[in-house]
């Protein structure tokens, strides 16, 4: 079992910028696949990012890629995502997941967070 908790969102203006983290805790971190979700009211939720084990393979989509940095310190059990130049349509609940896999793709995530609320104003 893994449990993960996000911190970090918040209200901001396009253009600025946030850091996501997400604390992990329970089985082993380090050999899991991490990833950021993301999903805005009246969507279906989104994979935004995810980062492999050892931190060397990282996937984004593509509203993430040039904006969103992944990365991860194993030493804390934490991911975060930093997002820059964010955007009106960035508002959404983001979730941090992991599996057991260092495969990094968009799917097969097993634990989730409880998300934390990224609003972006205009």
């Amino acid at each position: 079992q893994v449990q993960l908790v996000e911190s970090g969102g918040g209200l901001v203006q396009a253009g600025d910028s946030l850091r996501l983290s997400c604390a992990a805790s329970g089985r082993t971190f380090t050999t899991y696949t991490m990833g950021w979700f993301r999903q805005a009211p009246g969507k279906e939720r989104e994979f935004v990012a995810g980062i492999n084990w050892s931190g060397g393979g990282t996937y984004y989509a593509d509203s993430a890629k040039g904006r969103f940095t992944i990365s991860r310190d194993n030493a804390k059990n934490t991911v975060y995502l930093q997002m820059n130049s964010l955007k009106p349509e960035d508002t959404a609940v983001y979730y941090c997941a992991t599996k057991n896999s260092d495969l990094v793709s968009t799917t097969g995530y097993t634990y989730w967070g409880q998300g934390t609320q990224v609003t972006v104003s205009s």
